[in-house]
């Protein structure tokens, strides 16, 4: 290893345990050094971030620019600033940053950013000005007409009346909680606690000491403070076991042997139980225990998936633009219809979940525009929409760049070589006119003048 590879295998290492969040960028703005720290405050794997163009991977508000691209512009260091971006997901990050410009020989070689996370800060502050009165869900809060979804809820609501176990079907993101809480607040037990454990988020030991062991796990551990199973915390109330079918066979006979009253139990709780999956397909395949499923699915609700209820799309949309619209403090007043034919079009993988995310990432970038348009959508989505249906007239470009050269290229130039051309038929369709550009790619005005400088594509009439 020669010695300057040395040297900057150490200061990459140096920066790894750094806790402040350190971001380099080279002068063309890739990155070059992204460390944990810089990756725990945004969220982001190192992949998604080393070697890519900044703005190909984050966003930000239309008048703040990028402090390290500020810096790259100025060639000044800017101190102590406060910025609010998002990551490729539309994920709001918010960091107080020290940036300098990088100089060898005096020539501008890149830009260090150096960054504190007062991202949740930020965020109570704001949930602390327009917190919402009452968090709980009732059946009021499940928006929707379709005949399925009617028929889930009209069986959730008889289900209020008792104390019979309850297990929810349906796809990931599709409301199963909502469910669970509705059926609860419904209840005679409203008033006592509403207890919810993700059976996927947690080691199976530590699932099995919180289910079943409680104070007895801790003091083995040595920990002096009484600690309540999930049974003790929902005394009197429900307990909401989500996601059951990730629970190892051996928890799940335990949890069946307390439901068939085969152990004792001193405590009045209710079981809602979740699953994500086909109860059947998880039963063929072992992950769920038939005895478990038959003793739990007393009361059986399926909610359908957002694909399979597309005539609810257009109030789940209104719902949550004025949910958010009232913590935001905005005004939005709905999408364009570019962007409401792509949501009726689009299959949802992440259902109602998914819906949510994607109008809140919006919010975070809609600025001050009434109205949600294309460019608004997180990264992240727009990238997922592109995946999906790959353009057949882009992979007929792609195939032309490709075959005009007689020898296979390293796959960065002919990256850039196509993404040129197209830009460049782009830019010459809408007439230079850089807004109707950037839309019809799917791109921030900023994005596309930062690929126009970055590949010297000639300016037209008009631009």
């Amino acid at each position: 290893m020669q010695e300057f590879e040395k040297r900057l295998y150490m200061y990459e290492k140096v920066a790894e345990h750094l806790e402040s969040g350190v971001h380099v960028i080279d002068s063309r703005g890739k990155t070059i050094i992204y460390n944990r720290k810089m990756r725990d405050i945004e969220g982001m794997d190192i992949e998604d971030v080393l070697d890519k163009n900044l703005l190909d991977v984050f966003q930000f508000h239309s008048e703040e620019e990028s402090t390290l691209l500020q810096v790259l512009k100025t060639k000044e260091p800017a101190l102590n600033v406060k910025q609010t971006y998002f990551n490729i997901n539309g994920i709001e990050i918010t960091t107080i940053n020290d940036t300098f410009p990088i100089f060898h020989d005096d020539v501008l070689i890149g830009a260090i950013e150096i960054a504190r996370d007062v991202t949740m800060l930020e965020k109570m502050m704001r949930d602390n000005l327009h917190k919402r009165t009452n968090s709980l869900y009732t059946f009021d809060s499940i928006a929707g007409e379709n005949v399925r979804l009617q028929e889930a809820v009209e069986t959730g609501k008889r289900a209020t009346r008792t104390s019979s176990p309850v297990l929810i079907c349906g796809e990931a993101g599709t409301g199963k909680e909502l469910f669970a809480q509705s059926i609860h607040n419904g209840s005679s037990r409203s008033d006592r606690p509403f207890v919810a454990q993700n059976c996927a988020s947690l080691p199976q030991d530590m699932l099995e000491s919180l289910l079943f062991e409680g104070n007895d796990s801790a003091a083995g551990k040595g920990e002096t403070e009484n600690r309540q199973t999930l049974f003790q915390q929902a005394q009197g109330g429900t307990l909401l076991l989500d996601e059951i079918n990730s629970l190892s066979p051996s928890l799940q006979q335990k949890l069946l042997n307390i439901l068939q009253g085969g152990t004792d139990l001193p405590y009045d709780v209710r079981v809602i139980a979740t699953v994500n999956e086909d109860p059947i397909d998880a039963i063929a395949e072992g992950r769920l225990l038939k005895d478990l499923f038959y003793r739990l699915s007393v009361v059986s609700i399926f909610i359908p998936s957002l694909r399979d209820r597309k005539e609810d799309m257009q109030e789940l949309i209104s719902f949550f633009i004025n949910q958010f619209n009232h913590h935001f403090a905005m005004n939005i007043k709905g999408l364009t219809e570019d962007v409401s034919t792509i949501f009726l079009e689009y299959e949802w993988p992440g259902n109602v979940r998914e819906l949510e995310h994607v109008i809140e990432g919006a919010f975070n970038l809609v600025g001050f525009d009434e109205w949600i348009d294309f460019n608004h959508l997180p990264i992240g989505f727009r990238q997922r929409l592109h995946h999906g249906s790959f353009s057949q007239e882009v992979q007929e470009e792609s195939d032309f760049l490709y075959q005009t050269g007689s020898d296979i290229k390293p796959l960065e130039m002919f990256v850039e070589e196509a993404e040129t051309y197209y830009i460049q038929k782009a830019l010459k369709h809408h007439e230079y006119n850089i807004t109707q550009t950037a839309k019809s790619l799917g791109m921030s005005r900023q994005n596309l003048q930062y690929r126009i400088r970055k590949y010297g594509i000639e300016r037209g009439a008009g631009y």
